[in-house]
């Protein structure tokens, strides 16, 4: 049996192979080292974005329903209008929303709500019938804000002094403030938007008894082109 004589360059196969090893152990820890410290940035910022939509979306639907407040009393011997606003509730009549709802009026009552993670801000409804809006059964709830985030509304009438509460007036206010805070107390973090309602006064209103040039039907054609236009809006 005969042998290969030895060749000097028959182990450079082996040693280029235990380069390259070592080289993709090299890039591969390279990659892992970039990769743990963009992953984080990375995530918190889509939590962030995340998070910054939904407080929008909040933003959006409350705005909205406030904006569209009906100048409502409960019955025909009550002088108040149906808006009740505290700094951390508000209900109000506006016109139902949905494709499958008829040309009425929901009560909608914005509150908070216990949650499996504590509290939560939800939207209920009710469908308006005059009466005590108290003893209503409000229903469909959505859940607007989760915690650690808090809402606080602030209300102005034509003076534009903010009170923390609206309740038992005369009349609906002429602007509510919106905040959001961070309930933690770790992040300063805190957003307002002002919602300014479009109705402030029935349109009968207007128009006195004495004052036969008045035209009701023209006015009350105005309010419902008004309130069609702010449907379109929303």
């Amino acid at each position: 049996m005969s042998t290969r004589p030895n060749d000097p360059q028959s182990g450079f196969t082996l040693i280029e192979s235990l380069v390259a090893m070592v080289l993709m152990g090299l890039l591969v820890s390279a990659l892992l080292a970039i990769t743990s410290q963009w992953l984080p940035n990375w995530d918190r910022g889509l939590r962030r974005i995340q998070r910054s939509e939904s407080l929008s979306v909040a933003l959006d639907r409350i705005s909205a329903d406030i904006a569209a407040a009906e100048f409502i009393r409960p019955d025909g011997q009550s002088k108040s209008v149906l808006f009740d606003g505290s700094d951390t509730s508000i209900t109000l009549v506006r016109s139902s929303l949905g494709p499958n709802r008829n040309r009425g009026l929901d009560l909608v009552h914005i509150a908070e709500a216990p949650d499996r993670d504590g509290v939560a801000l939800a939207r209920t409804r009710a469908a308006f019938a005059p009466g005590d809006g108290s003893a209503r059964n409000f229903a469909d709830p959505v859940v607007l804000l989760q915690a650690p985030y808090r809402v606080v509304f602030s209300y102005a009438g034509a003076d534009r002094i903010w009170q923390p509460s609206w309740r038992n007036a005369e009349k609906l206010p002429t602007a509510v403030q919106v905040t959001i805070r961070d309930a933690t107390g770790g992040n300063a973090m805190s957003i307002s938007r002002i919602a300014t309602i479009h109705i402030s006064a029935p349109a009968e209103s207007v128009c006195s008894s004495a004052n036969s040039t008045c035209d009701r039907q023209s006015l009350l054609t105005n309010a419902t082109t008004g309130r069609a236009s702010a449907r379109s809006e929303q």
